[in-house]
């Protein structure tokens, strides 16, 4: 896998009560051990990583052989070196500093049980402590951009995959675990637009709220939105580029003013309204919404379980095939017109090449919309033999909208060391974060080669990976 320079960084945000647990004695045990380009790196920062890097390892069972001081002093010196690379080539960072922010200074107050207690363990007032914790987040970002902009153009051949699957060793074969191929079909309640039209009413309730000034969007968002990644942020979505939401949502955003509500806006998700908090900079919004999404009754619920438990008794009693009976009854696009196949191609608008209909059962995860399929799915298929058909049961899709569905099992394929032939997108995976890694550390030796980097005495003889840092 590619060394992901600011993984461990994330860990010290979500950490971020030990940043500065050496606060008191800062001024009397500090000094700098590093500076890269113009930023340095201070004995403290070393310290609370090397604790962190410890910490993490003894959670997951795992010791290095390096001394934890060096393998900390190099991943900071990496970070430094990618956050001034990235000022230097105007690199565009995509993650949303204030929000992470916030997210850690209010768990860190939940954690220590006020703002007060916070700032006595931090030993600076909360404004201090955002500031610093801003930068550091902020220097993370712009880190992980830049390294994604020197591997994101990377790609392989199929010759590069043959030649590096030969490469490894027999113990280096990963071993693929059991992985199940199934078909599904899909149907959604009849009262769709009925449930569509009370949403909108709900929604257009909730507007004339904030024009009228009887509530806040904050508020209504953390009370009713059904979005829970920004609903706990009263609404705030991550800043960025219009290009980052859907077409109707960016086009209704981007006509927006200052402080302007828009009218009901409708995706794949639901229904929106959308606020524009201030105004863009380079291209960046900063925006909150409230998502509003159809629900049913009960009644609603079942109309379509009942029609599926039919036509699965028809499929058991032979009277239609299932291939036959997802193209003629499933709702679901995608899926219907293979006869009821499953794939992840849904999942991989960045990357269609990866497809694929067999699924582990760590790609099966409740609610995970961004990696796999719902762990309803898991529960039904691996409770059943190879040819048999489920019982119809409720689920929800990729955006979160309720539906029924059948599910066949196809086919059941035992763990087994990967081989070319019957595991080509793991070995071409496993080729191209290789070759990713080789681009990576190429550019960044040469990076470290014109780039002014001092070294305190003490931390020179250490065990580093580019031993270029040193010179």
């Amino acid at each position: 896998m590619v060394k992901k320079i600011v993984l461990a960084m994330a860990v010290m945000a979500v950490s971020a009560s030990g940043l500065l647990m050496a606060q008191k004695r800062q001024v009397m045990l500090d000094k700098v051990v590093a500076v890269v380009g113009g930023s340095a790196i201070l004995y403290s920062d070393v310290e609370n990583y090397a604790s962190l890097l410890v910490e993490q390892r003894r959670a997951q069972g795992y010791t290095s052989d390096r001394d934890p001081m060096n393998e900390a002093l190099e991943a900071l010196m990496k970070q430094k070196l990618l956050y001034s690379q990235a000022l230097i080539d105007s690199v565009e960072m995509m993650g949303d500093v204030p929000s992470y922010v916030e997210q850690q200074i209010q768990a860190m107050i939940a954690e220590a049980g006020s703002i007060a207690a916070l700032e006595a363990r931090q030993h600076m007032p909360i404004y201090a402590f955002r500031d610093i914790l801003t930068q550091r987040i902020t220097e993370q970002e712009y880190a992980n951009s830049m390294q994604n902009t020197v591997i994101n153009d990377v790609t392989v051949t199929p010759g590069e995959v043959e030649r590096y699957f030969k490469s490894l060793k027999e113990e280096e074969l990963p071993l693929v675990p059991k992985q199940y191929m199934y078909a599904q079909i899909v149907r959604y309640p009849a009262s769709k637009d009925v449930a569509k039209q009370r949403a909108r009413e709900r929604l257009l309730e909730m507007r004339e709220r904030i024009i009228t000034g009887k509530s806040s969007m904050p508020v209504l968002a953390r009370l009713y939105s059904a979005d829970p990644g920004s609903a706990m942020r009263g609404g705030e979505l991550s800043y960025g580029p219009l290009s980052q939401w859907q077409p109707s949502f960016a086009e209704a955003a981007g006509e927006l003013k200052p402080g302007q509500l828009s009218e009901i806006v409708e995706t794949e998700f639901g229904l929106h309204i959308i606020e524009l908090m201030e105004e863009p900079k380079n291209g960046n919004y900063r925006l909150r919404h409230i998502l509003v999404k159809p629900t049913y009754t009960a009644d609603e619920l079942l109309e379509p379980t009942r029609m599926l438990d039919s036509i699965a008794d028809l499929i058991r009693a032979d009277s239609i095939t299932f291939e036959d009976a997802a193209r003629e009854f499933s709702e679901d696009p995608l899926t219907k017109m293979n006869g009821g196949l499953v794939s992840n191609h849904d999942l991989l608008s960045s990357n269609p090449s990866y497809s694929n209909v067999k699924f582990t059962a760590t790609k099966f995860r409740e609610e995970d919309f961004g990696e796999g399929r719902s762990l309803k799915d898991y529960v039904a298929i691996s409770h059943m033999e190879v040819g048999e058909v489920s019982n119809a049961y409720a689920a929800e899709d990729l955006n979160g909208n309720e539906l029924s569905k059948i599910v066949k099992l196809l086919e059941v394929i035992p763990s087994h060391p990967a081989s070319l032939n019957e595991d080509y997108l793991t070995i071409e995976e496993m080729a191209l974060e290789n070759k990713k890694a080789k681009v990576f550390e190429a550019w960044l030796k040469d990076k470290i080669d014109g780039l002014y980097v001092y070294i305190d005495p003490e931390f020179r003889n250490g065990e580093f990976e580019f031993k270029n840092w040193v010179k």
